[in-house]
Formats: structure tokens, C-alpha cells, sequence
């Protein structure tokens, strides 16, 4: 079958779903268990302006980042060759639309939903420190649904584009877990 027929807009034949956006059309690939690989290709997810992504990470503190240039292995330390830019140019002004780490509940509230920095000069560097807590959520129902909030504090700078102190331009996200869990129950009045 043609995954393109799945995303034309409205009502689709042989098909039971609608995929107006872009979070539709992502919607309906998982439910198909079909890989979601190329949201630039799909015209929906183009006219959003979509940059959208997953990560699988272990249960330990890590980091995750976006930033210019390539990207490569250097006496095992990770770099990014920003030659090609000027330290000048770069302007890492960044939108997040949306971050969690697991599925949401009723009334989660995370933190950096919806952020939008502007920045100030050239070079930036935007570290985001976060603190993940395990939490179970306990429906009425009976479904417990396992996954996390969390907290988070932003700090920002301009970066020389060398390792070490001054560090790299870019939007870092720097996590680790609380050893504590919480766990919230529904119930009726």
C-alpha cells in the first residue's frame, strides 16, 4: 500500500482516518506500526514547519543536543567542525514545541512545552538542566500508566566554538533521574 495515501488531506478511500496535521499523520503511522522516517516528504508535516523526533535513552543520566556543523569523533571526545560557519553567523534562536520523557497525563505540565528564545547575540550556547522523576499514574479505570515529569533550569552563553570551558553554539539538554518516584492515584468523590 502507498504510505502517501494515508496523508493526503481529508477524507481518504480505504482508509478510515483523517490527516489534516502533521501530528495526525504521525498518529496514524503508529498505529500502524509503520516507521515515521521522513516527515519532510509529507506535505502536511512541510507546511508545519515539522522538526520532530523520538529518542530511546537508558534509565541513566545522558544529554542529548542540536547543534551546526558536522559532527564527528575526535580522540573519542565528540566535536563538531564549525569552519564552514564563522562563529558570527550562528544564530541559535529555538522554538520547542513539546518535550516530555514518556507519555503525558492528565494535568502534567511540562515545563519547557511551548518555549520560545530569541538570541540575544551570535554563538549562544543554551544549556537546559533537567531533573526526571519516574512517575505512576493510577486512572480509575485500572490502567496504570508509567512515565515521568520533570523539572528544569536554563542557562545561557556565548560560546567560543572550542571545547572546554567556553563550549560549543547550540540548544543542550542535559538530564539526570531523581531517585525518588511519585505516584498519583484517581479516584472518585
Amino acid at each position: 500500500r502507498n504510505r502517501q495515501v494515508l496523508c493526503s488531506y481529508g477524507e481518504v478511500p480505504n482508509c478510515s482516518e483523517c490527516c489534516n496535521t502533521c501530528d495526525d499523520v504521525r498518529e496514524a503511522y503508529r498505529r500502524r506500526g509503520w516507521a515515521f522516517k521522513n516527515p519532510d516528504s509529507i506535505e502536511q508535516c512541510k507546511r508545519e514547519g515539522f522538526m520532530y523526533g523520538f529518542l530511546e535513552v537508558n534509565k541513566v543520566a545522558g544529554n542529548f543536543h542540536f547543534a551546526p556543523g558536522k559532527s564527528f569523533q575526535q580522540s573519542h571526545v565528540h566535536v563538531h567542525d564549525l569552519q564552514s560557519f564563522g562563529l558570527d553567523n550562528i544564530n541559535m534562536t529555538h522554538y520547542i514545541k513539546h518535550l516530555s520523557f514518556g507519555r503525558d497525563y492528565p494535568g502534567i505540565v511540562n515545563p519547557l512545552d511551548g518555549t520560545d528564545v530569541a538570541a540575544q547575540q551570535a554563538s549562544m550556547m543554551f544549556q537546559y538542566f533537567v531533573k526526571v522523576v519516574p512517575t505512576v499514574y493510577m486512572k480509575v479505570d485500572g490502567e496504570v500508566v508509567r512515565t515521568n515529569q520533570f523539572s528544569v533550569t536554563r542557562h545561557e552563553k556565548i560560546a567560543n566554538g572550542l571545547l572546554g570551558d567556553q563550549g560549543l553554539p547550540g540548544v543542550f539538554v542535559l538530564y539526570e533521574l531523581s531517585p525518588m518516584m511519585v505516584k498519583l492515584t484517581e479516584k472518585h468523590r
